[in-house]
């Protein structure tokens, strides 16, 4: 499972923008079921930053985000992210399962 979250800093925030995506990615990495991860920032556009993480499953990045301690220092950050998708099922490289169909899209009953 891959997760990617964006985020917008002011070009005057730099070590701040660092500071914090660091700490998520500390926080986040000590949560069983994480694989890997980096923070990075947009070549063409300094002021759009990223947060990826690679999980073993989608189960695992749920049950990180519920620990108390991520709660109180990574939930609210990625209240921030840019809103869209972040989640994605690995399907070619690193990590995916080549026997593994992908998803189905259900829809949610009402």
């Amino acid at each position: 499972m891959l997760m990617i979250s964006r985020f917008r800093y002011a070009d005057d925030l730099v070590e701040q923008a660092r500071s914090e995506l660091s700490l998520c990615l500390e926080q986040l990495g000590a949560k069983s079921g994480f694989v890997g991860g980096s923070v990075g920032r947009a070549v063409d556009d300094p002021t759009l930053w990223v947060l990826e993480t690679r999980w073993q499953n989608i189960g695992s990045y749920r049950r990180a985000l519920s620990a108390y301690d991520i709660k109180m220092t990574v939930v609210p950050l990625l209240s921030y992210a840019v809103d869209e998708p972040s989640a994605y099922e690995v399907m070619a490289g690193d990590g995916a399962a080549a026997d593994e169909p992908a998803n189905e899209v259900i829809p949610r009953s009402s």
